[in-house]
């Protein structure tokens, strides 16, 4: 089959969101996208973990979200996964859970704040928020106007040429992107886990603010910036 591959990474992309807590009963999903091929694989809706094959994995067309391969129903945040991979090239691979304490800081519709370096390295700001959803927009279209809210979010100009990793939906949960399915799982993991942080962060010390930008910086630019030197060199040893 032409898509057996990507199905393939997305299937194993939704095992993995189980395996690591983020996900439980059928409460999230993962999906990448084909850009070539104009295809987005996507977890079928409401479909139990414990029997999910790599064969249930949705195919649906980018342009329009029609099945293109699958017997199965594509999950019903296939609208909001299609929003977001028209509007950012860079995503290749898209998560959303409801893992607890990333969902804690989204339903207090507050955005995280990088309180320590572990955040820095993940994140060149604090992890966003969106404003809470018109009621036109959850009357109408739902699904995709979830999307849209993300991508207004990831517009404003303090996340320009430097785009969050992840972001909160307002009142929802979380969402989280890669160049690939298994980028996108890793960052959900660690948003989870920043969010747990701070959380424990501010019951320690409610008057805690965020880490300089001094800080924050060096941290971010180290792994992710033009000169990032963390992690072993992608260029060849020199030869004696």
């Amino acid at each position: 089959m032409a898509y057996e591959e990507l199905k393939e990474s997305v299937f194993e992309a939704n095992l993995q969101l189980v395996r690591s807590g983020l996900v439980i009963l059928t409460w999230g999903n993962a999906s990448a996208v084909d850009r070539d091929a104009g295809v987005v694989a996507i977890k079928p809706s409401g479909v139990e973990y414990a029997t999910l094959t790599s064969d249930d994995i949705v195919i649906v067309s980018l342009a329009s979200g029609a099945i293109i391969e699958g017997d199965l129903c594509a999950s019903s945040d296939t609208p909001t996964h299609l929003v977001l991979y028209r509007e950012f090239e860079f995503m290749g691979a898209i998560t959303h859970t409801h893992s607890t304490c990333a969902t804690a800081w989204a339903q207090a519709c507050r955005e995280i704040p990088c309180l320590g370096t572990t955040h820095a390295d993940f994140a060149a700001g604090a992890v966003p928020v969106t404003r809470l959803m018109r009621r036109e927009e959850i009357e109408g279209d739902y699904e995709a106007n979830t999307g849209k809210v993300v991508a207004e979010c990831l517009r404003l100009p303090e996340h320009e040429g430097s785009a969050p990793p992840a972001a909160l939906v307002a009142g929802h949960g979380p969402f989280t992107w890669g160049a690939t399915a298994a980028e996108a799982v890793e960052n959900a993991l660690i948003l989870e886990e920043i969010a747990r942080m701070a959380l424990h962060t501010l019951a320690v010390n409610p008057e805690i603010k965020p880490i300089g930008k001094v800080l924050h910086e060096k941290h971010w630019s180290r792994k992710h910036g033009p000169g990032s030197y963390y992690g072993q060199s992608k260029e060849p040893p020199a030869s004696d």
